[in-house]
């Protein structure tokens, strides 16, 4: 468990780590690179690199916490990676489920798998289940969200590295936007942002744009349209303070 600097959740957990590349949205995956720091500073959990492996001591820490948290499950990982037993899965869905003052944020490339797998968990409302889209190649991992349980749906596409005109954007509940970053980000079109932002309007989905990108993510920022988009889906649960 750790804090986040990611803009759209609070903090992460990791009851999985490690994964390998399925599309061009893994090209310079942050979750491996970061591995290979941890590892170097001798964390005991990465000490396998990203190689896939399951936590089962992590499984008791969302029981800790004492206020309600918006968390990032597997941000070093894929939930839904082949790897990943369903049993495993189940635990995890199993804390979740008992842990209904939280929000859960899961976030698949495996769409396909997401789907197979979907009506052996149990969907409570805290669970919000997303699926990264990069490019039109992979748009059909919105359909098999789609087809899926989950209360709350929602899109990440980042890095966006094309556009993505004409998303169909039914019962999809929320989408995040952001631009590659690092030594060698694959740029990003205004024009592409703008468009998304103008379709997630016309649907009234919440829209989250998260960054620019770019080598200095930080100095490129997160403004749009003269303004900074901060959208999240309602969060219904009684938050603790």
């Amino acid at each position: 468990m750790a804090q986040s600097s990611i803009e759209w959740t609070e903090m992460t957990w990791n009851p999985t780590t490690g994964c390998d590349k399925i599309s061009a949205g893994c090209k310079f995956c942050y979750a491996e690179i970061m591995s290979k720091r941890l590892q170097a500073m001798g964390l005991e959990k990465y000490k396998d690199n990203f190689e896939v492996r399951i936590h089962e001591d992590a499984l008791d820490t969302p029981y800790t916490w004492k206020n309600s948290k918006v968390v990032f499950v597997n941000s070093m990982s894929d939930l839904f990676h082949k790897d990943i037993p369903l049993d495993f899965i189940k635990k995890v869905f199993k804390v979740m489920n008992n842990n209904p003052q939280h929000v859960f944020q899961v976030l698949t490339k495996r769409a396909e798998r997401l789907l197979e797998l979907h009506a052996e968990l149990k969907w409570s409302h805290n669970i919000w289940m997303g699926v990264s889209v990069e490019n039109e190649k992979v748009k059909d991992r919105i359909d098999f969200l789609r087809g899926t349980n989950a209360k709350v749906k929602f899109l990440s596409l980042e890095p966006l590295i094309g556009p993505l005109p004409d998303l169909n954007l039914t019962n999809i509940d929320w989408v995040i936007v952001g631009g590659e970053s690092g030594h060698k980000p694959r740029p990003m079109d205004a024009d592409w942002v703008i468009d998304i932002q103008e379709q997630c309007n016309k649907s009234e989905v919440a829209f989250f744009f998260k960054q620019w990108g770019g080598k200095n993510k930080k100095a490129a920022g997160r403004i749009l349209n003269g303004r900074t988009y901060d959208e999240m889906p309602e969060i219904e649960l009684q938050r603790s303070i």
